[in-house]
């Protein structure tokens, strides 16, 4: 199983960035999969997160409205969208696999960074 995080850089706030998730070694399109960040000092949290088919989304309160989800089966690719971006955005954005049954997360990818300036 390899995820591979992509697209992260620095951004003013306000600014707009879109992350992919590039996943391999498994049937990506039988999984959930979640995207998690950590800011400097503090503990990875969830983000967002999408069911197997693209029908469901679930996302943390700080990032509604602001951050969309999605996935593309055919390329075994989930997105994550992130408009009007703010500091508190800022780190390092991690993709990862759900187990359905757990609703817990198994592999993640090696996370791509994200700044935002203020």
């Amino acid at each position: 199983v390899q995820l591979q995080a992509s697209g992260g850089g620095l951004v003013q706030a306000g600014g707009s960035l879109r992350l992919s998730c590039a996943a391999s070694g498994f049937a990506f399109s039988v999984y959930s999969m979640g995207w998690f960040r950590q800011a400097p000092g503090k503990e990875r949290e969830f983000v967002a997160s999408i069911g197997s088919s693209g029908g469901s989304a679930d996302y943390a309160d700080s990032v509604k409205g602001r951050v969309t989800i999605s996935r593309d089966n055919a390329r075994n690719t989930v997105y994550l969208q992130m408009n009007s971006l703010k500091a508190d955005d800022t780190g390092i954005y991690y993709c990862a696999r759900r187990i359905w049954i757990t609703r817990t997360y198994d592999y993640w990818g090696q996370g791509t960074e994200v700044t935002v300036s203020s």
